[in-house]
């Protein structure tokens, strides 16, 4: 396992390092803006089922994605609602996951046969960096075995995986008091399937 501290100076140098190894099957650990996350990229198999076994995941529990735009949102799903790209335009980037229809051919290790995907731009942070430098989606799921508390710090995560991960990005301690919000778009109305983060989810303008 290798481990990188980020620095203003090392970041261009930690990015590439980070694509170099997910682009061969790897799995990384990365800050975010909630919590440290694994990833791998979304379509390579064996990864994917690799991140299952690290994590001891269930197989039907979805994983979640990170996309680097909007317009890489096509790449996953089959259709977006015009009521989800308002949600985008607005939220994104930001905590907020959307569940979409998956693009047919998505591994189930993504969808977990439910046909769905579950997809957000995350909001500043190396995570952000890393998946637009990336143009590619990068599983977004929290480092830490199922069932246990997620990883606020690098040493959180090398205390659940000794060996497991291929790297693992020092990037100080996450702001993440609480995991991203999850919603989905039915019938023309927003559904809240995770209170995270977000507490409040609306089109409708705040006054203040």
């Amino acid at each position: 396992m290798e481990y990188l501290k980020l620095s203003k100076n090392s970041r261009d140098e930690v990015l590439q390092k980070v694509i170099d190894v997910l682009e061969i099957g790897g799995v990384v650990a990365f800050p975010t803006e909630t919590f440290y996350g694994l990833g791998v990229k979304y379509d390579n198999e064996d990864a994917l089922k690799r991140l299952y076994e690290i994590k001891k995941r269930p197989h039907d529990k979805a994983i979640p994605l990170i996309i680097g735009s909007i317009h890489e949102v096509y790449m996953v799903a089959a259709e977006v609602p015009e009521l989800a790209l308002k949600l985008m335009r607005k939220y994104w980037p930001g905590p907020l996951s959307i569940v979409l229809k998956a693009k047919d051919g998505l591994s189930e290790y993504i969808t977990a046969g439910t046909g769905k995907v579950a997809v957000r731009v995350p909001g500043e942070s190396f995570a952000l960096d890393m998946v637009r430098r990336a143009g590619f989606p990068i599983t977004a799921t929290s480092a830490n075995p199922s069932g246990s508390p997620p990883a606020d710090t690098p040493q959180e995560v090398m205390k659940y995986f000794t060996e497991e991960l291929d790297l693992i990005i020092d990037g100080g301690r996450t702001f993440g008091h609480e995991p991203s919000t999850i919603v989905e778009v039915v019938d023309n109305n927003i559904k809240l399937l995770r209170r995270g983060i977000l507490k409040k989810i609306s089109l409708e303008e705040e006054v203040e």
